[in-house]
């Protein structure tokens, strides 16, 4: 294997998962991306959230308008659910942005967000720009508009309440705003040291029969596109195509079949020049629209005539004509766009492939990495490898032939630098607020995610002319079952510290032991591990010494932490120190099959809740759902938590617990809840406690899961801060063996609860009653249901229990435990202690 003297990496901002294998496009992929080249129009859709966006009609714009297309998110879904896995906020935020990009891989757009965080469901605009900061996100969207010079915007929603969710509104808003706003230099002026300014020419709301049921398509300002329109290029419907595009969202449960066959979809003006049939009505979209543009249309038409799908390369004399009159453009914008889609052309048409592979996927600043290069040319052509280039800028001459079919590899050791940025998500770097993610520097905002940690620049020359490839280092290695498999290549603190619990309650005066476990990202660490604590609160041991010999290694330390006499609140943080430096960094590794491995770098905090809290019996049983931490939170009160698999729920096992639970969405998602609902009814008959949590009344796997009759709905209360009042003050739920009040409902996060019922039996005893502000004259009185029933007790709620016990909120708990603690022939009150963990 040949040494090169050193191998160039290009290290930029970093990546959490921007790196893909190699692509390795097909003959008909090669065509689809010489017939978009010829076609100079962008359009950009925009909406609010992952899963908002019409796939159908992106790849439908995308790949039979070859219109390059993009999809705007104001968020990245950090406040919904995942039916995937546990991950809830920055790690369901970071699943759902790498769900996104997988989209946009198969329907063939590109993906842009806001600063915006989705902190959970908003009824109206108003609402929403109470906690979005209205400027910022506004910002961000001429941002976008000024870097990406859409021609047409289109938006899913309009801007009224006819769009069903506050940021649904708001996102038709922004639009709207940014429409005007891009192309006036008096807003954002700061971001005109980087873009120009720009005008859209038209806006139209991708309207349909959700707000408009009696659509036709013939409507005036209506355009209507069939987007079930079949490419035999493809050899998929577009519809087709969208579906496998919006099965990627897989957190939210979208798996979607693929349909044939006439499929419309409905544009409606609203503002800008209005088109008659076409949205790029009178917008040239040849290379007409360009300055000395028309020899190239002509040159890449004429590719396009004579290209071979047997041979792609037989082109290439066209490909480097076309790309010498691209060169000699005036218009920046359309030369860089048109410049970096021939060069992917002139790669995939000639079989070049260029593969930089790490010896391992994760390294420290300073660390020294080694590197393999793999570069070969597929074609009959004479292609040359001239330089690969370094950090520095200077480049390393190799200056060699690259023979037919021949694999050239390099080897390099090379060095990190030392003040190297870590690769965690650029949004998640700093602390935010409620509503926004803190993005300082201009030129990350609107990007889906970081740029490559390191990349190799290499030089290849094609006929006399050197084309610049900037390529990621991955990590590669080959699995026994699934073959060869890539992960991102990332830069990481040298240690992590992950603590054990996200929250931990003291019930009572005891200490508490706090395990820590430390991760090593490198060979022979030493450094001292500390737990700090607020004040008030008392750690011991006062540290440990730390030393691990082998990268990757693990080691746990356990302290001893006495909370304070009195209530009380905080973060623990655990933290090692090295050479005189702190490092405060807990890892979560994200695996899922449909995306990127992530490394989620988050603060290596915890919360510490000293409560008053008593509790009730010992043994829960619980039936996850769409999957949450509620069984760790009432293990750290005492509980003893039976995650119960299909087999463990036969009635002689219920008989045994003081308490079922069945997890959020669990009618909802568990497919076997059918067949053992009976015994758990029969459960809470002959004197159990049934507790089932929220459910949405879409696809539910059972109708039967009550004793007596509810009915859900989309009630919910969404302002966390919004007043309780307790409708039934003498009820055990507020009395045993907790009592209580009003102040257990302050600190609540995200929202009060959701899918409350609307209509229930009179068996069922409304507990507590709730409204946003501005629903002062519509109570919600269904978010807590209590019946007796038979021996035992059937509890529904949809108060965001999932949320606030994770969260540390004193009252939540102890709402909670008196739940469970439903019940006559529950043992005697016990004051929770450290015996029970």
């Amino acid at each position: 294997m040949k040494k090169l003297l050193s191998i160039i990496i290009c290290l930029c901002a970093v990546t959490s998962a921007f790196s893909q294998k190699p692509e390795k496009p097909d003959a008909a992929e090669i065509l689809l991306k010489l017939n978009k080249l010829n076609f100079l129009g962008n359009v950009l859709y925009m909406a609010a959230h992952p899963d908002d966006e019409n796939t159908r009609l992106i790849a439908y714009l995308s790949n039979q308008e070859m219109a390059n297309t993009a999809y705007l998110a104001l968020t990245r879904g950090d406040g919904g659910q995942n039916l995937v896995g546990p991950e809830i906020r920055e790690g369901l935020g970071v699943i759902r942005t790498q769900e996104l990009l997988a989209a946009r891989r198969i329907d063939g757009g590109k993906q842009f967000f806001s600063r915006a965080n989705d902190f959970g469901y908003s009824k109206n605009a108003k609402e929403t720009l109470e906690i979005w900061d209205e400027d910022q996100v506004l910002s961000d969207a001429v941002w976008v508009f000024r870097n990406f010079r859409p021609d047409v915007i289109i938006t899913r929603f309009p801007p009224d309440e006819r769009a069903g969710h506050g940021h649904h509104t708001t996102s038709a808003i922004m639009a709207e705003q940014a429409f005007k706003a891009a192309a006036d230099k008096s807003k954002y002026p700061e971001q005109l040291k980087y873009v120009d300014t720009w005008q859209p020419k038209r806006l139209y709301t991708n309207t349909g029969r959700w707000w408009n049921p009696n659509m036709t398509g013939e409507e005036k300002g209506v355009l209507t596109y069939d987007v079930g329109t079949y490419s035999p290029l493809l050899g998929k419907s577009y519809s087709e195509i969208a579906a496998l595009s919006r099965s990627q969202h897989k957190s939210q449960g979208f798996g979607s079949t693929g349909t044939r066959g006439e499929s419309k979809e409905f544009l409606e003006y609203v503002m800008g020049d209005q088109a008659e049939k076409d949205i790029f009505e009178g917008i040239d979209t040849s290379w007409k629209r360009v300055k000395g543009g028309e020899k190239v249309g002509a040159i890449v038409q004429k590719a396009i005539d004579q290209y071979n799908a047997a041979n792609p390369a037989a082109i290439m004399p066209l490909l480097l004509q076309a790309r010498t009159e691209i060169l000699k453009l005036q218009d920046e914008f359309w030369k860089k766009q048109k410049l970096q889609e021939i060069d992917q052309i002139i790669k995939a048409a000639s079989g070049l492939y260029i593969e930089a592979v790490a010896n391992d996927y994760a390294f420290t600043p300073g660390d020294q990495v080694e590197l393999k290069l793999e570069v070969i040319n597929r074609s009959a052509l004479d292609i040359k490898l001239k330089t690969i280039n370094y950090p520095s800028g200077k480049d390393n001459a190799v200056d060699a032939a690259l023979t037919t079919n021949k694999d050239f590899e390099y080897s390099e050791t090379i060095k990190i630098a030392s003040d190297a940025d870590y690769s965690d998500a650029y949004w998640l770097k700093e602390a935010g607020t409620l509503g926004m993610y803190k993005v300082d520097e201009q030129t990350l905002r609107g990007k889906p995610q970081n740029d490559p940690a390191l990349q190799v620049k290499v030089a290849v020359e094609i006929d006399g002319q050197v084309i610049n490839y900037d390529i990621p280092v991955v990590y590669k290695w080959n699995d026994p079952v699934a073959g060869e498999q890539y992960r991102p290549f990332e830069i990481t603190p040298p240690v992590f510290t992950n603590l054990e619990e996200g929250v931990y309650i003291f019930p009572g005066n005891e200490a508490k032991s706090i395990t820590v476990n430390v991760k090593s990202v490198e060979d022979n660490l030493s450094g001292k591990l500390k737990l700090k604590a607020p004040k008030g609160w008392k750690v011991s041991p006062e540290s440990f010494d730390v030393s691990i010999d082998k990268k990757w290694g693990e080691s746990h330390f356990t302290f001893q932490l006495l909370p304070p006499s009195e209530q009380s609140t905080g973060d623990l943080k655990a933290v090692v120190e090295i050479n005189g430096k702190e490092y405060c960094h807990a890892l979560t590794n994200i695996n899922y099959d449909h995306i990127p491995a992530q490394m989620l770098m988050m603060p290596a905090t915890s919360k510490v809740v000293k409560l008053d809290i008593k509790k009730r019996g010992q043994l829960i049983g619980y039936i996850q759902g769409a999957g949450d931490a509620i069984p760790a939170a009432l293990r750290e009160i005492g509980y003893e938590v039976w995650e119960m698999n299909d087999a463990d729920i036969t009635p002689d096992n219920l008989r045994k617990m003081d308490a079922v639970i069945l997890g959020v969405r669990a009618l909802n998602t568990n497919e076997r809840i059918s067949f053992y609902m009976n015994d758990l009814l029969d459960y809470a008959k002959n004197g159990g406690t049934l507790i089932v949590q929220y459910n949405t009344n879409y696809r539910l796997k059972t109708e039967n899961f009550t004793p007596y009759a509810l009915q859900l709905s989309r009630d919910r209360v969404t302002e966390e801060d919004a007043e309780v009042r307790i409708l039934k003050p003498n009820h055990p739920v507020m009395n045993t063996p907790n009592k209580i009040t009003q102040k257990d409902f302050e600190g609540w996060v995200q929202e009060r609860g959701l899918y409350f019922p609307d209509k229930w039996d009179s068996h069922y005893e409304a507990i507590l009653s709730s409204n946003d502000k501005d629903e002062k004259k519509s109570p919600k009185d269904g978010g807590l249901l209590v019946a007796k029933y038979g021996k035992g007790y059937y509890v529904y709620t949809g108060y965001s229990w999932f949320r606030e016990l994770p969260a540390g909120v004193p009252g939540a708990y102890r709402l909670f435990v008196n739940l469970v603690s439903l019940g006559g022939d529950k043992p005697q009150d016990t004051q929770v202690n450290s015996s029970n963990e």
